[in-house]
């Protein structure tokens, strides 16, 4: 039968393989998910809302993404996985449909020196061949162009075995041409020790000369072993040293001696230094250390390569009139239009290949940045878009794209560049998932999955399933807050004082003048890239009694926590001593009070080679991290570990009043409470923080400063609209006790509330850095003169 004739009346039933159109999770468990049992539709754009704390990321992050992950692992050789992170399958019951994964997240790129934009990306790596190719005079392999390739050339003999003949030596030689700078090592910077911070020259060391917290001391080691090492004379004053034992005093190498009948090793003071405070986390650091550090060290830029990293012969080499050095310290824009005029049909798929990737850069609202800006110094949301990158131009189909709160950082005129992205990644044909608080973006949604009631242990459970306009009137927290706007203040805070900032020139600041009020609430606001936290962080003074306040990583182990970090363990371990007459350090996990079969960590890890490790609790003391003999002492009923698995809030409460009344632990956890943070419990590990907690964290340890002075980056990061209000109220206590607040926010519930606003702009990168707008709110958004003016306009209403 010819296709013109056939009558068939029905259509075929759907295939079977076009039936699996949902992502199915039964039973998910993960951290303080409660059973949770959802369907979500594939190939749909997917919001996950929910106070923060909720299990928003446990059941995106933790349980979806973590399983398809492992699975994918899992189809490679055991060889292969070898080489892997290894990944345990998630507290869940079923997970069917699951496609593959793709996580884009706000963790902060690795603030590793020798790494930038270019070397993150792939960018770099197709500049550095193109150079090879093109550049003028030709100076070698793409090797040649990159800073973190140093030359070697080494000769030798090299000996030979070949069957059954003697083994013979071969004369050989090898060179490989680098382009690291050799004075900076590709670093940019220099690092030099100011000697006059680390000793008085005048005395000997008998009369004390070392300035260094902690080295006053005749009777301490360390300094015992300077002045007992024999390498110098204790009795003379250090400037009267001569040639051999200064060098001997400050470049020794490592070398054992006996002080006082005990063998200990001797070695010069800057390695000294440099191992005992500069090679931890300055954030770790206890704060009359950190003073210490910030005043000995100096950082300037590289004299050799003037800060680009690289060696004369690869600044040399020159497509037309720029060099790879100059080609990364361009805004992308402008690298990208620099690129479209190269025509060399030699190069033409590395040229195509290249415009593809800068102009996702420009595409993505990254085009202010350089190659050359080290990724250490990006924001939680600009590593994210860097990271999307690659992604944008994928033929692949049928993924499952999972964002981190996409909207960080951005300015509310760049959130609806974000929204067109995610919705073209959809329309590609592909399943995303979304966690967000920002109405902006949930609006945009097909599908909404609002997680609570509340945070930590009372949160966990889907409150609502459905669309966005089931969501604003189904009852829940976030819908009832989801069209929450605050006012305008009809009456702001007059300075007390002012901050001057004359001639700012960081990055692409441009000769900015400005008073920044003290005694007040200060916003700086700007689109992404306009030059707010070069203004803030890198010309602010930082004098006595300013105190900037991060995002960035708390270095630290699993063995980290809030109670440690904070300090509120010494108070409590004091507290359970006196209360037992014992000693304290019976209170410790990383002292003696620990578990002797685990050390204190709860858990025992077991490396299973190229298959998932493993960490099952301890049976000795069933994760508890202590002795048994410890947890027989007991304060108001508890013992040390009940006390650490605590919330916030409960251990507010019990160490407020009663038999455990402790003012000391009682005045920190206040604090923690007040940054929103009353759901973490005291002994949850630092790993499992995001961003934003991580930073509301070491605001609360900061309050009780005496820091006049407090400068904020985005503190609404990870918010729950419902939250938003609760750090409202923590910004103006702050101003009321005598602080001034500066805060770099995006968030326009935070610029209506504030007493001064700084607006730069108007654009980003080289189209910003200029003051655009500075004054009251109120004034801003009766003039709507710029492009925050509108948006807040828009926002209060108005």
């Amino acid at each position: 039968m010819s296709m013109a004739t056939r009558t068939d009346s029905q259509s075929p039933a759907p295939h079977v393989a076009d039936s699996h159109d949902l992502i199915r999770v039964h039973g998910a468990r993960e951290n303080n998910l409660k059973d949770v049992s959802i369907e979500i539709p594939k190939r749909r754009l997917t919001v996950f809302t929910g106070i923060s704390g909720s299990g928003k990321s446990s059941l995106v992050f933790d349980t979806i993404a973590a399983e398809s992950q492992r699975l994918i692992n899992e189809t490679y050789s055991a060889f292969v996985q070898g080489f892997m992170p290894t990944l345990a399958r998630p507290e869940v019951d079923v997970l069917d449909g699951l496609t593959t994964v793709i996580s884009v997240d706000q963790q902060r790129m690795g603030a590793d020196p020798r790494s930038t934009v270019g070397t993150a990306t792939d960018a770099n790596a197709m500049l550095r061949i193109l150079f090879s190719r093109l550049g003028e005079p030709h100076i070698g392999p793409p090797s040649a162009y990159s800073f973190n390739t140093a030359s070697i050339r080494a000769s030798g003999g090299i000996t030979v075995e070949r069957g059954d003949a003697k083994t013979r030596t071969v004369k050989a030689t090898y060179h490989r041409t680098g382009g690291m700078c050799t004075r900076c090592e590709g670093r940019g910077t220099v690092s030099d020790i100011d000697l006059t911070q680390l000793y008085d020259d005048s005395k000997s060391l008998e009369e004390g000369a070392f300035t260094i917290p902690g080295w006053k001391s005749d009777s301490q080691w360390t300094v015992q072993v300077y002045a007992q090492s024999g390498f110098v004379d204790p009795k003379k004053p250090i400037r009267r040293y001569t040639k051999k034992e200064l060098r001997d005093f400050l470049y020794g190498e490592p070398v054992k001696v006996k002080v006082n009948g005990v063998n200990l090793t001797y070695e010069g003071l800057i390695p000294k230094i440099q191992k005992s405070f500069l090679s931890k986390d300055k954030e770790a650091l206890q704060p009359h250390i950190r003073a210490f550090v910030e005043r000995a060290v100096t950082f300037t830029t590289c004299p050799e390569c003037e800060g680009t990293r690289l060696s004369e012969g690869a600044r040399a080499s020159k497509i037309g009139k720029i060099s790879i050095a100059d080609a990364c310290a361009m805004e992308i824009r402008d690298l990208a239009e620099w690129v479209r005029g190269l025509d060399e049909p030699s190069v033409a798929p590395l040229l195509a290949a290249l415009r593809g990737t800068l102009d996702s850069f420009v595409e993505i609202g990254l085009g202010y940045l350089s190659l050359d800006r080290p990724s250490g110094t990006l924001s939680g949301g600009e590593a994210q878009r860097v990271k999307m990158i690659r992604h944008l131009g994928s033929s692949l189909t049928d993924i499952t794209y999972v964002f981190d709160e996409p909207t960080i950082g951005l300015h509310p005129h760049d959130i609806q560049r974000m929204n067109d992205l995610l919705l073209r990644l959809r329309d590609k044909g592909n399943t995303v998932l979304v966690v967000e608080h920002k109405p902006e973006t949930i609006v945009i949604a097909d599908h909404v999955v609002d997680l609570g009631p509340g945070a930590g242990t009372a949160g966990g459970t889907v409150c609502f399933e459905g669309t966005v306009e089931g969501l604003r009137v189904g009852g829940t927290i976030t819908g009832r807050h989801f069209d929450d706007r605050a006012a305008l203040k009809d009456t702001v805070r007059e300075p007390a004082g002012k901050l001057e900032i004359r001639g700012a020139t960081t990055h692409n600041l441009r000769g900015v003048d400005v008073d920044i009020p003290l005694g007040v609430l200060c916003v700086v606001t700007g689109v992404a890239g306009s030059g707010k936290s070069s203004l803030v962080h890198g010309s602010i003074p930082t004098g006595e009694g300013v105190v900037s306040i991060d995002q960035t990583s708390i270095r630290g182990s699993r063995r980290s926590n809030p109670a440690t970090y904070t300090g509120l363990l010494e108070p409590i371990r004091k507290a359970f001593a006196k209360a037992n007459g014992v000693k304290p350090a019976l209170f410790s996990a990383n002292s003696e009070g620990a578990c002797p079969t685990c050390n204190g960590a709860g858990v025992i890890y077991t490396d299973l080679a190229m298959m998932a490790g493993v960490a099952t609790p301890c049976e000795e003391c069933e994760g508890k991290r202590f002795q048994a003999s410890v947890l027989e002492y007991h304060l108001g009923g508890r013992d040390i570990s009940e006390v650490l698995a605590m919330p916030v809030s409960e251990a507010e409460e019990f160490f407020g009043a009663g038999e455990a009344h402790t003012p000391a632990a009682h005045r920190v956890l206040g604090r923690l409470a007040d940054v929103g943070l009353g759901y973490l419990s005291l002994g949850q590990p630092l790993t499992t923080l995001s961003g934003g907690e991580r930073q509301r964290l070491k605001l609360a340890t900061h309050m009780a400063e005496k820091g006049g002075v407090l400068v904020l980056d985005e503190p609404t990061t990870g918010l729950h609209l419902a939250d938003v209000e609760q750090l409202l109220g923590l910004l103006d206590r702050l101003v009321d006790s005598g602080k001034s607040v500066i805060v770099v926010e995006h968030h326009q519930a935070v610029m209506a509330h504030a007493d001064w606003i700084i607006d730069l702009g108007p654009g980003a990168g080289h189209d910003g850095g200029t003051i655009v707008y500075e004054g009251t709110p109120a004034d801003l958004v009766a003039a709507r003169s710029t492009l925050t003016g509108e948006h807040l306009a828009a926002y209060v209403g108005t």
